[in-house]
């Protein structure tokens, strides 16, 4: 008889400084699946989790392990989930466990930094529901986010834990298929999972861990040496969502091998010492959206053979944010309206307003201090509606051009991952001077082609990446760089 694991999937990273809440309708924007339809999407979604552990299912275990589809549920980070959302999700869980009572494996894909309405470490919260409905005995091989928030309880719940090891994320599918590869292995019993766990006293984030590049990339580099050793079946360092405020935040090193628990508990140290030892490079530092625009000026050749990325970090989607900074609409408009400029603004109104109005035809719209009335300022803008569609994820989009001023307003936040973006809007990226995207990371792989400056630009806003400035209340002390300690344990 074939053995039967079961794919559960709930994929979302809060900003807990974020006033928007996450709803089912984001979850809807993103990927919502039950039952069979998990399936679709994991053709839809080919270089994700499921689709890498479905191809590990193919390759070492095609004819003795029947996959049982739960659930596949994706939304692009925000604020906290709605507490009705999860709650229907974890009784959808609940019920489908209590259906498949001979199951023999989970494989279990979440992103570590989730948060819940009036609830803590909802990963965890998972995790407890998996053990009570199928026991402490059943193998659990979670597959997490690099920037996974760890806490005790979650290594003393999953059987073991995989995690990306890119950053720009570039290895979805990979870390599905790693995770299912050592869950196929351990249901098999062809391994015997053990996993050693630290807990680092830091915080440290905002562009300082990219794997390609100083100083993460030979940490990363000694991590795939670790990997080639006899035993070792997974090493990772989680770097954490340094927006998610919790009383066990900080980075962690996580080392699965087989049956080998010396050897686990050696590599995790030596890795926790290796991320401890560049903690004093710093961050790339941003400018002043004024600033900005002068180095825009004095960077004519970038302009003529590409165009210059404005990185907004204090209004990063990727992480959380709203998506409805005006700071640099405002400032473009007013100091640089002779370069062609694409910047996105979240406003659901403006852009239902927009929807009502014919193309060509001008109109004027005040957006931002809708959702973030801490940070933002509402913005008068007027320009020519020259695009209005329904977009799969942002909603109603529409674009409103002011002389070379594009602005993108969306009816759900943007975070401009990708070109094409810009490009279902009608809007060309060779002829453009500055374009704002909302991610840290992903675009400087992704705009490649197109980029020949990235500028980091500082506001006001929910993704501050100076930790000094993020108003926590709940993390642990002390910790590095907010305090001055000697070491990470």
């Amino acid at each position: 008889m074939r053995k039967k694991i079961a794919v559960i999937e709930i994929q979302q990273e809060t900003n807990s400084f974020s006033p928007v809440l996450t709803t089912l309708e984001d979850f809807k924007a993103g990927a919502l699946g039950y039952g069979e339809e998990v399936w679709a999407f994991s053709k839809i979604y080919s270089t994700k989790q499921i689709a890498g552990f479905l191809g590990a299912v193919r390759k070492y275990a095609k004819h003795e392990i029947e996959v049982i589809p739960v659930i596949t549920a994706w939304a692009t980070s925000g604020g906290p989930v709605e507490k009705e959302v999860y709650y229907g999700f974890k009784e959808y869980i609940a019920h489908a466990l209590q259906s498949h009572t001979d199951l023999d494996g989970i494989f279990l894909s979440m992103h570590g930094a989730m948060g819940v309405e009036g609830m803590r470490d909802p990963e965890t919260d998972i995790l407890q529901l998996i053990r009570s409905l199928c026991g402490h005995q059943i193998p659990i091989g979670l597959a997490l986010d690099l920037h996974a928030n760890v806490t005790k309880q979650t290594v003393q719940l999953a059987t073991f834990i995989v995690g990306y090891r890119t950053n720009p994320h570039r290895d979805h599918y990979q870390t599905g298929f790693r995770t299912g590869k050592i869950l196929i292995d351990t249901v098999l019993g062809k391994v015997k999972p053990v996993m050693a766990f630290r807990k680092m006293k830091l915080l440290k984030g905002g562009g300082f861990t990219i794997d390609f590049l100083s100083p993460m990339r030979k940490i990363f580099r000694r991590m795939n040496a670790m990997e080639k050793q006899p035993d070792v079946l997974s090493v990772t360092t989680f770097m954490v969502h340094i927006w998610l405020d919790d009383p066990e935040l900080g980075w962690s090193t996580i080392v699965v091998t087989d049956g080998n628990k010396q050897l686990s508990e050696q590599l995790s140290e030596e890795l926790a010492d290796l991320n401890w030892q560049v903690r004093h490079v710093k961050h790339p530092q941003p400018v002043k959206p004024e600033t900005a625009i002068e180095k825009v000026k004095q960077s004519r050749i970038s302009r003529l053979l590409g165009t210059i990325i404005w990185c907004d970090v204090s209004d990063v989607v990727a992480a959380g944010a709203p998506g409805e900074n005006t700071w640099l609409l405002k400032t473009i408009s007013e100091l640089a309206p002779q370069y062609t400029a694409y910047i996105p603004v979240r406003d659901a109104p403006m852009a239902q307003l927009a929807f009502e109005t014919k193309l060509t035809q001008e109109i004027e719209v005040t957006v931002g201090g809708k959702l973030d009335k801490i940070y933002n300022q509402p913005l008068a803008f007027k320009g020519e509606l020259i695009f209005k569609q329904d977009m799969k994820e942002t909603g109603k989009t529409a674009v409103l051009k002011n002389q070379g001023t594009h602005l993108i307003l969306t009816e759900r936040p943007a975070s401009a991952f990708f070109p094409r973006f810009f490009k279902e809007l009608g809007l060309n990226l060779w002829k453009a001077d500055i374009v704002v995207v909302k991610n840290l990371f992903p675009f400087r792989y992704f705009f490649l082609l197109y980029n020949r400056k990235t500028i980091n630009v500082i506001s006001a806003g929910t993704t501050q990446i100076d930790v000094f400035q993020v108003k926590y209340q709940h993390i642990p002390r002390p910790i590095y760089p907010l305090d001055s300690i000697d070491h990470w344990k």
